[in-house]
């Protein structure tokens, strides 16, 4: 009888630890889209195309760090329309990218200097 008594104690006592431990290392808050893009490295690319109906533009680009990407020609989604609308074709960026849902998405674009 103490071996069960000691059992369910142990388990009580166990099943506490656990509840507190996940209570104080839950999940941080998400980070917003504009604090997330500021921290993400600047590739070096050049646009190839512009497809404003579809968000997409497809970049020659230089290693994408943080999705451990090797440089490429590949089409990417944009998170705003607004940002192809200061590009075209030709024209040498830098931008910052990452998988959004599933898709590689630019999450910001300026012209280089």
């Amino acid at each position: 009888m103490k071996n069960i008594q000691s059992l369910v104690i142990a388990a009580t006592l166990l099943g506490s630890v656990t509840s507190s431990y996940a209570a104080s290392h839950a999940a941080a808050p998400a980070v917003s889209s504009a604090a997330a893009a500021t921290s993400l490295p600047m590739t070096d690319a050049e646009i190839r195309k512009i497809d404003l109906e579809n968000k997409k533009i497809t970049l020659k680009h230089g290693e994408i760090k943080n999705l451990d990407m090797p440089g490429m020609t590949m089409v990417f989604q944009v998170k705003d329309t607004a940002m192809l609308e200061k590009v075209k074709a030709g024209d040498k960026v830098k931008f910052t990218a990452d998988k959004v849902n599933g898709a590689y998405t630019v999450m910001s674009i300026e012209l280089a200097k």
